[in-house]
């Protein structure tokens, strides 16, 4: 369904010129240049500035650079889409969408730059759907803290219908989907296990608050030797069978069929993404 790796996704100050220039050295998939949450209201307006020279600089290599701006109804926020349309970025990310109306109203704003709105609201969770299906929309980042505050709840689980919906939306839709933050940026174990939960969820990546984060993300979410060739001997096995006028063959006591070769090719294909942009 995509054709870049969105495993690794990491949230960057855009108002500092020390983690704006460290990231360029990061194995991450996706940067998401912070002019929100990350920045204080102190700094903001030159933040802006701040975050264009450092995309005008470049060295982020294949990386995805998508720009977070402060919501439309905050007094930033209809500067900093005029700022981000003119940055040298793949797409810019909308905080607390509640329904498609608030990405018409971005969209009038920046014309020709993909969308990506954050799902952090109970309102625009209910309204997943009809955002997901915005033809301006390219993904959904899930704000889990803004979420659970919001909910008045203390666990991930009982963040797990909105997780769900919102994931079934994006699929329906075709677009990216990225899980929310693990915020014990030091406990590895936890951050693993979440980002295991989230990938077999079926999320296409983690987003992340912390550099040390990105190679258990990149780890849980790429496939693994064993997946790969798993992959490679199924299509193999599939191939001589079809020849054979066969359509389904066995690998390893499993029937395979097409739409395991699916999936197959998929890995393949993701594993083969990686390597591009780990060599970019």
């Amino acid at each position: 369904m995509h054709d870049r790796p969105y495993r690794s996704a990491l949230y960057i100050p855009g108002s500092k010129d020390r983690a704006l220039d460290k990231a360029r050295g990061l194995l991450v998939d996706v940067i998401l240049f912070d002019l929100e949450d990350a920045v204080s209201p102190d700094a903001k307006v030159a933040a802006r500035d701040t975050l264009y020279a450092a995309l005008a600089d470049g060295g982020y290599g294949a990386r995805l650079k998508i720009v977070r701006i402060n919501g439309l109804d905050t007094e930033w926020g209809a500067a900093d889409a005029a700022a981000v349309a003119a940055m040298n970025c793949d797409a810019i990310l909308l905080p607390k969408v509640n329904g498609p109306a608030d990405v018409d109203a971005l969209a009038a704003m920046v014309p020709d730059m993909p969308i990506w709105a954050m799902m952090e609201t109970p309102q625009g969770i209910l309204n997943a759907e009809s955002i997901a299906a915005h033809p301006r929309i390219a993904g959904f980042v899930l704000g889990t803290n803004d979420l659970a505050k919001d909910l008045n709840s203390r666990s991930r689980a009982a963040l797990m219908m909105a997780l769900q919906h919102c994931l079934l939306a994006a699929k329906a839709a075709g677009i990216v989907a990225l899980d929310g933050v693990y915020n014990a940026f030091k406990d590895e174990d936890g951050l693993r296990a979440e980002c295991t939960e989230g990938r077999d969820m079926g999320f296409d990546g983690k987003t992340l608050i912390h550099p040390a984060q990105v190679a258990i993300a990149n780890a849980a979410f790429g496939p693994t030797t064993d997946e790969i060739d798993l992959a490679r001997r199924q299509i193999e096995a599939f191939e001589a069978a079809e020849a054979e006028g066969q359509g389904v063959a066995v690998v390893d006591g499993r029937i395979v069929e097409n739409l395991h070769i699916v999936t197959a090719r998929a890995t393949l294909a993701k594993a083969e993404a990686i390597a591009a942009l780990e060599t970019a």
